[in-house]
């Protein structure tokens, strides 16, 4: 009996040890934070909410923001995910980098390579002069269908047109079936392994004007190094780079903007 209780307390020691490593590592380790928030944390809470995380957004913005106001969705965005759950919104600190590239910018035309809950797309899209389009691709047909329910909530919906599916597949199309010339302003924030070869896509499909200019977010967390060494070692950009952090974290992060020489 007192053999069995020893190793039942070793059990619930070992444990609470393994525990208190888990938390060490989450607090140090940015990786390791995002896998906990990212995967672990939010499957466990779809399952007993029996919702997902973007939809629980975006009831948070129908039931706490003013409806036709774009600063107060974005806000409401920003309190959720920095007080209940996090999100990959460019958030509120890239929030103001962006701002300032869309206003020094001032597209007719702009592009969004991953829309998600559509935070970024409402950012662009409150800085849009009279008669400019905002074209932003989702691959998530989830994420698509609530990106749009927050776009009309924020008012912006006639600035925006919402192109569901893979980034590889919409760039060749954006020409002829979507009757774009050239694209003034590019913001790249969907798969981090696409950001180079879209960015060669778009080359490609000469999309690019002299002065065109690309803003990549998240190119230190998760990270874009092939996106990185083909810009900057690239004649044709002149690229900027812009330290913050990660969104909603303390976790290092950058934003990278490339213009466009011809």
């Amino acid at each position: 009996m007192l053999e069995s209780s020893s190793v039942l307390l070793f059990i619930v020691f070992l444990l609470l040890f393994i525990l208190l490593l888990f938390v060490v590592l989450i607090r140090r380790n940015p990786a390791a934070a995002l896998l906990w928030k990212e995967t672990i944390r939010e499957k466990i809470t779809n399952l007993i909410m029996n919702q997902s995380k973007e939809q629980r957004i975006l009831n948070f913005v129908l039931q706490n923001a003013v409806r036709g106001d774009p600063r107060s969705v974005l806000d409401a965005i920003d309190k959720y995910c920095s007080q209940k759950e996090w999100a990959m919104n460019v958030g509120s600190e890239k929030g103001v980098i962006l701002d300032k590239t869309v206003e020094e910018v001032s597209p007719s035309v702009a592009l969004e390579l991953g829309t998600y809950c559509g935070y970024s797309g409402v950012r662009i899209a409150q800085l849009l002069k009279e008669g400019a389009c905002l074209l932003t691709v989702e691959f998530n047909p989830e994420f698509a269908a609530i990106a749009k329910q927050m776009f009309e909530f924020a008012g912006v919906q006639d600035k925006v047109r919402l192109l569901e599916g893979p980034s590889q597949e919409i760039i060749p199309q954006l020409k002829k079936k979507y009757e774009v010339d050239t694209l003034d302003f590019v913001f790249l924030d969907h798969w981090k392994d696409r950001y180079a070869p879209d960015t060669i896509l778009l080359q490609e499909c000469n999309l690019l004007r002299k002065g065109s200019v690309l803003l990549a977010d998240n190119v230190i967390i998760p990270g874009a190094p092939e996106f990185l060494n083909y810009i900057r070692n690239n004649s044709h950009f002149q690229c900027t780079n812009y330290p913050a952090h990660l969104e909603y974290m303390k976790a290092g992060d950058a934003m990278e903007k490339a213009v466009f020489l011809g």
